[in-house]
């Protein structure tokens, strides 16, 4: 059955008052998924990629603002994430999380666009990126990776462990509910809180919310590890792009070190900091980063 916006309560489509839209995937053989994605204005296409535990209701106020300056503002919610289909048997990696994007990206028709890019949608974004960088305008990365590194919290490091985390994550939506505390500096209200977990409400709903941590990949022998070291090595691919980056300075996760790395590799970047916010730099340091956003995409 499909999720839209028409279930959320009148508080929640205040916030998210998009209009629906499905692209279908292919998993096995000819089974075919709902993909759940966001299109709204018109002009020249920026698009929003989410990470984990996140949705595109994540973007929510970036997307006023960028659809009143005149972009068009595509925002997929990844395969069982947000409105999106949540199968158990669909491929929940990272090659595959790129693949869907780039059939998304394909389908609409899109020869040219900007990245903005969250937590694992540094990755997949950079991942499609490095595969088509001839169609890439300006990429602005917002506390997130998108190359190798054995950095991880120990708070998530231990919802990795096999039963154990699963039934953390799953049964108790420990992951996408302790965002909602750990990510930011400043509380969420009770109704922007419940629009973040509200795709996460049972066991079978955070199906890719525990893959997406299973999937971090920190050793070669993660099934993962080639695709991102991959994504890695055509990062150089990408070095003549604008680049803006736009950081949290007080993430838990994606701190100074991921920051560095990305100057590291795109020294020409902007570096656009916020003192005092975390993880989710988008809800804690709305007023300051959106129209920095908007001013970097509009140069």
């Amino acid at each position: 059955m499909k999720i839209s916006t028409k279930d959320l309560s009148p508080y929640l489509r205040e916030e998210y008052p998009f209009t629906s839209h499905y692209f279908p995937q292919k998993a096995v053989g000819e089974v075919s998924y709902n993909q759940h994605y966001l299109d709204e204005g018109s002009g020249p296409v920026v698009i929003l990629v989410h990470g984990n535990p996140t949705w595109s209701f994540y973007y929510r106020n970036l997307v006023h603002k960028l659809v009143s300056k005149g972009y068009r503002c595509i925002v997929p919610d990844h395969m069982g994430c947000g409105f999106s289909d949540k199968p158990e048997d669909y491929p929940y990696t990272l090659e595959r999380r790129i693949s869907d994007l780039e059939r998304l990206i394909d389908h609409l028709g899109i020869e040219k666009f900007s990245f903005v890019l969250h937590d694992w949608g540094g990755a997949i974004g950079m991942g499609v990126a490095g595969r088509n960088p001839q169609k890439i305008a300006k990429i602005a990365p917002l506390n997130s990776a998108a190359f190798r590194s054995k950095r991880i919290p120990l708070s998530i490091a231990s919802l990795r462990l096999p039963k154990f985390g699963e039934i953390l994550i799953r049964g108790f939506n420990a992951f996408a509910g302790m965002a909602t505390h750990m990510a930011v500096e400043v509380p969420l209200s009770p109704v922007i809180k419940s629009g973040f977990l509200f795709p996460y409400r049972s066991w079978s709903d955070r199906v890719a919310v525990w893959n997406f941590v299973k999937d971090i990949p920190m050793h070669a022998s993660h099934p993962s590890y080639p695709c991102l070291e991959i994504v890695e090595r055509n990062l150089a691919l990408l070095k003549g792009k604008p680049i803006g980056l736009f950081w949290g300075e007080r993430d838990f996760c994606f701190n100074e070190y991921f920051l560095k790395k990305w100057v590291q590799f795109f020294p020409h970047a902007e570096q656009h900091l916020y003192l005092k916010a975390g993880h989710y730099v988008l809800e804690d340091a709305k007023k300051e980063i959106i129209p920095e956003i908007e001013k970097f995409l509009s140069k």
